[in-house]
């Protein structure tokens, strides 16, 4: 990826290029001159100024100002992120509208499907064979005497279970059981141990690139402009002079 051209730099060397041209200019030279110098002011305090909240500048109170204050950075991102995204009432709110949606939120096939159906079926026979029938059941075969019964015991069984978990009764205990005040309390508690988690591996020089990152190519713009209003004050001064 081929990479954008530094535009502080090619606006400072602009700059020094009009005021060179001011030095050898037979025409106007006083009026080239000051558009140069008054746009290589504009353009460079720009530049130190954004330069200034990435990196110390000895004797210039107030540089470095980013990573100086990271760790405000760190408590802003949390906030941002905890305030505006995930709060209880955004939680409750999605939660709710995944519970009005009824089966597309909740879908117990799998559920039905991980049964050990076999494992109920033995433990019917169990039942039975230490029960009052058992010597009965040992006298017509024992427990293979039930064998023909476990397909149709076991489609029964799959019957009643998916009645059960279609039935309003089983949904309104199971909506009941789905506190979304609950379960969104219990959501942002791990939501924010994991934004504490991340922020805690953050050290000063990755919220600066962080930063830089982000604003860095927008700001190159307040170079260009300033040294552009830096051009046209130029122009005035030259005037009025």
């Amino acid at each position: 990826m081929k990479k954008p051209l530094n535009k502080s730099i090619i606006t400072n060397l602009v700059a020094v290029a009009i005021i060179i041209l001011g030095a050898i200019s037979p025409v106007v030279p006083g009026l080239i001159t000051s558009v140069g110098f008054f746009a290589l002011s504009g353009a460079f305090t720009n530049w130190l100024a954004i330069y200034m909240l990435f990196e110390k500048v000895p004797y210039l109170y107030g540089s470095g100002v980013i990573p100086d204050r990271f760790e405000e950075f760190k408590l802003s991102i949390k906030q941002l992120m905890m305030q505006q995204f995930f709060t209880v009432q955004n939680i409750e709110q999605f939660i709710e509208t995944e519970e009005g949606q009824g089966s597309k939120m909740l879908n117990l096939q799998p559920f039905l499907n991980a049964v050990d159906y076999d494992r109920i079926y033995e433990s019917l026979v169990s039942s039975i064979m230490e029960s009052s029938f058992g010597g009965m059941l040992v006298m017509m075969g024992g427990p293979d005497a039930l064998a023909p019964l476990k397909e149709p015991f076991t489609e029964k069984i799959k019957i009643t279970l998916v009645d059960m978990i279609e039935s309003d009764r089983f949904k309104a205990a199971l909506k009941e059981g789905l506190d979304a005040h609950k379960i969104g309390v219990d959501i942002i508690d791990k939501i924010e141990t994991v934004i504490d988690k991340r922020l805690n591996e953050l050290t000063p020089q990755l919220v600066k690139e962080m930063v830089q990152a982000i604003i860095h190519e927008h700001l190159g713009w307040l170079v260009v402009w300033g040294g552009f209003f830096g051009g046209l004050m130029g122009v005035l001064f030259a005037i009025i002079v």
